[in-house]
């Protein structure tokens, strides 16, 4: 590989709420032990990243700065190349995470007592996103069988035909679960929403983690009717592990609804941006940093393929849902007959495992965890070892 993928830097003592976490429970520095929750990447930067930003500081001045025509450009080419989808730069809007682009989303577009349809189990600021700002939270659950999930628009359909429903949070593709939305399955989801006057709010910020054989459709090329009636949220920071810039962008063709959700931010900020250095770390990225994200993927599929081996061979109770996209798993240990906080215990006290506990997406995530496969494959052999050390006491 051109790329290093093997090194891990320690983020001890750095502000990481991620590392935080193992020094809760008493992991010391001079353990090899990672995190697997929070879902940003245990990798070295990408160094065409790391180069753009040292020219940056080397060559200009850390003053106020508003988005360039080449930033623009470089994320409407990489939609173009990656993603077949030509949108137009006067479409972006900057905003400074994809989560509080989807908060104002549900501030500007609903009123308190509005109802906000989420496909569970779900990333849960989604949650937090309706019931913080005072919105009827709808819950539509996913459709499950064995190893995979889907869209039950039996249900989507009736909470779409609720009065009170005015948006649908949709993740895309789908955090925990992994799966990445045929062009059907978003087709029939779009025409649910302009059936019903749903806004449809796409977070697709996994949108270029794909595992082979999969393809992702971004939601406003499904037609001009259907991108007239919904925002895609995008940000490099998944794919390339840059979300400490806070950089993000929210793509919204029809202009009554850009023209109002920009509005909206100016109440905030009278010139609604980002940073500097995130712009230019973006730009790099989408211009310069493809050949590594292929390196990249090429490695969690790897990790992929370790657990789902391990579990079938050494585990086979625990069902591993098919991970189509994102370089998060998201596993199932209820056949254990444990539970899922005796679950957590034994994970963080005994095997020294730390996932992200399933609970936290929803009531349907109990017993469940997340595992952060983007890291070395050596520590995904390791932690495997310690899985098979905790749970052989529990489980025959």
């Amino acid at each position: 590989m051109k790329y290093d993928f093997t090194t891990v830097h320690k983020r001890f003592h750095t502000g990481s709420g991620k590392w935080n976490t193992l020094e809760k429970f008493g992991v010391k520095e001079s353990e090899d032990i990672i995190p697997f929750s929070v879902a940003d990447m245990e990798f070295v930067t990408a160094p065409e990243i790391v180069e753009a930003i040292k020219h940056e500081l080397d060559t200009s001045i850390m003053g106020y700065a508003n988005p360039t025509d080449g930033y623009l450009e470089s994320v409407c080419e990489w939609f173009k190349s990656r993603h077949n989808w030509e949108p137009k730069p006067e479409w972006m809007l900057s905003t400074q995470g994809v989560v509080n682009a989807f908060f104002e989303a549900v501030r500007v577009f609903t009123e308190k007592g509005d109802g906000i349809i989420i496909t569970t189990p779900v990333y849960h600021p989604m949650y937090m996103a309706a019931t913080n700002n005072g919105r009827k939270l709808i819950d539509c659950p996913m459709t499950h069988e064995g190893a995979h999930y889907g869209i039950d628009f039996e249900a989507l359909e009736q909470a779409a035909s609720d009065p009170q429903a005015k948006m649908l949070l949709l993740c895309s593709p789908h955090n925990p679960c992994g799966r990445v939305w045929t062009r059907e399955e978003l087709e029939r989801i779009a025409y649910v929403c302009l059936k019903h006057n749903v806004l449809v709010v796409s977070d697709e910020i996994h949108c270029d983690l794909l595992m082979p054989g999969h393809t992702h459709t971004v939601f406003a090329s499904l037609g001009e009717e259907v991108a007239q009636n919904c925002l895609v949220l995008t940000a490099p920071s998944k794919t390339f592990n840059i979300a400490g810039l806070q950089t993000s962008t929210a793509f919204i063709p029809n202009q009554k609804l850009r023209e109002k959700y920009f509005a909206a931010l100016k109440l905030l900020n009278p010139n609604p941006k980002c940073n500097i250095l995130g712009y230019c770390a973006a730009e790099a990225a989408y211009r310069n940093c493809a050949g590594w994200l292929d390196e990249c993927l090429k490695v969690i599929d790897a990790n992929r393929k370790t657990v789902v081996e391990f579990m079938a061979r050494e585990f086979p109770q625990v069902k591993v849902t098919e991970l189509e996209g994102t370089y998060l798993l998201w596993m199932d240990l209820n056949a254990f007959g444990l539970d899922y906080r005796e679950i957590e215990r034994i994970n963080r006290e005994e095997a020294r495992l730390f996932f992200d506990e399933g609970y936290v997406f929803g009531e349907k995530g109990k017993g469940f965890e997340r595992w952060n496969l983007a890291c070395p494959t050596r520590y995904i052999r390791e932690a495997l070892e310690r899985f098979r050390g905790a749970y052989s006491r529990y489980v025959k």
